[in-house]
């Protein structure tokens, strides 16, 4: 049974983009050799990407296209890709196909998958997730800077989610990945 997995980075104060989307220009401070050596490790471990509809439309815009090479652009491109969504017909994406119950599709994948499930971005996905208890850790680079306004990757709730941390790891950039799990209050 695989887990499933969310990764997103995010700045010191809550956001995953900038005040336009797909502003990701914070990504520099972060990135260095921990975070290239993490981004190739995601391939090997990965069963299946999930993507909801606006990250899946920007990652495809970005892969399919980029002249980028390695590691990180082949596993991308070749590993399965489930895209949420209940607007979309197809996915044109390389080995991608649309979800429209996604809640039920990722319960079937936990179940029969025998690598983990990985969510990149997706944060309107991730909210939507998470009431349902499919998700197992949420993985996050913590990016020393500040936006002072964004898209926050974290939703208003109407009830708090207590978090186990699983892993704190400071990087030589000055960022902090951190590992949490999910604890849903008991029944």
């Amino acid at each position: 049974m695989g887990k499933l997995i969310v990764w997103n980075l995010v700045t010191l104060d809550g956001y995953f983009e900038g005040a336009r989307k797909w502003d990701l220009d914070f990504h520099g401070g972060a990135w260095g050799p921990e975070l290239d050596a993490l981004s190739q490790e995601f391939g090997n471990r990965a069963e299946a990407l999930v993507f909801g509809r606006i990250t899946y439309e920007g990652m495809a815009a970005y892969w399919s296209t980029t002249e980028e090479e390695g590691e990180v652009k082949t596993y991308m491109n070749a590993l399965p890709k489930i895209v949420a969504s209940r607007t979309m017909d197809k996915a044109e994406w390389n080995n991608s196909r649309v979800a429209s119950d996604i809640v039920a599709e990722l319960r079937r994948l936990k179940q029969e998958a025998e690598k983990d499930l990985y969510i990149f971005g997706s944060a309107e996905l991730v909210d939507s997730l998470l009431p349902e208890n499919l998700i197992d850790e949420i993985m996050l680079c913590l990016v020393p800077v500040r936006l002072g306004k964004g898209t926050p990757f974290f939703k208003d709730a109407d009830a708090p989610l207590p978090m186990t941390l699983l892993e704190a790891r400071p990087l030589s950039t000055g960022s902090v990945i951190l590992r949490y799990a999910p604890q849903p209050a008991a029944a």
